[in-house]
């Protein structure tokens, strides 16, 4: 095989595999996400015992297969682009080897003592879920979104901490060791059990004065669950207002496109584009 033509076949795969505006592209990322929903759903399965116990072999030879499909995606992902490497210690391509690996692992161990530790390896397949994340689309605004609320959403939280250790330790000194608050952590753990509205009821206040507190600490709560989806919202919505301001009718001739760098795996392009805007590639060699 020629160099010209081993070139040619890796540009071919990588369009395959890295874009969506194609046909093949398409097709390839539909096949991909019903493996992963699938490979989903036998971990569920294979989690209920009464289902284990009569179709074990089935979800064995099911995961099996599931596995090597994925290591030749992860293997076809890392010979097409021109430095490996990029891919490999990506966050796909780190998620990519978490949700393939485990399968291979439990070839290694043997012995009855080391199937504690492959109950655990198993997990690791949930991995697989994030996946998904690389195909989900409109997801710009919501991550720019969460971002931007980043500062506002850790003041919040400090501010509910001191909350609940401050009430934490007057229901302390209120209901005392009789009433099950026997120290200064379970009373405030109590607190933050009482704000988000979960109510264990493993600790409950006996006195009136610990009760009319606690009433106030659950209305309190209400308030508190809001203010995070207010803020998350405020800034999605300025991120939408700020795309559509961003717009001209220069721009919209210029459409956004699934086409990936070769070099750095970079996406979002426009249409018209040459060269990658993150590290300067020429996109139509």
């Amino acid at each position: 095989m020629s160099k010209y033509t081993r070139n040619k076949w890796r540009l071919r795969l990588q369009e395959i595999i890295y874009e969506a505006d194609t046909p093949s592209g398409k097709l390839f990322d539909v096949v991909l996400l019903i493996t992963i929903l699938a490979s989903i759903v036998l971990v569920m399965l294979e989690s209920v015992n009464s289902i284990d116990e009569n179709f074990h072999d089935f979800l064995n030879i099911s995961e099996w297969i599931i596995t090597i499909l994925f290591s030749l995606e992860y293997i076809a992902r890392i010979i097409t682009v021109r430095k490996p490497l990029n891919y490999v210690f990506s966050f796909y391509g780190i998620i990519d080897l978490l949700s393939t690996i485990p399968k291979y692992i439990s070839l290694i161990f043997g012995g009855i003592h080391a199937l504690a530790a492959l109950r655990a390896l198993r997990l690791l397949r949930v991995f697989r879920i994030l996946k998904l994340a690389r195909y989900l689309g409109a997801s710009h605004n919501l991550i720019n979104a969460l971002k931007a609320s980043k500062a506002k959403i850790s003041v919040f939280l400090f501010a509910v901490i001191i909350v609940a250790i401050i009430l934490g330790t007057i229901m302390y000194l209120i209901e005392g060791e009789e009433n099950g608050f026997t120290n200064i952590p379970k009373s405030v753990y109590w607190c933050i059990v009482t704000l988000t509205t979960v109510g264990f009821g493993d600790i409950a206040p006996q006195t009136p004065l610990g009760q009319f507190i606690a009433s106030l600490v659950m209305i309190l709560g209400y308030g508190i669950i809001a203010v995070p989806t207010g803020i998350v919202s405020a800034e999605y919505t300025n991120q939408n207002n700020t795309d559509k301001n961003k717009k001209n009718p220069q721009d919209s001739e210029i459409n956004l496109n699934s086409q990936s760098c070769k070099n750095c795996l970079t996406t979002g392009h426009k249409d018209k584009a040459e060269f990658c805007f993150n590290c300067g590639e020429n996109l139509k060699n």
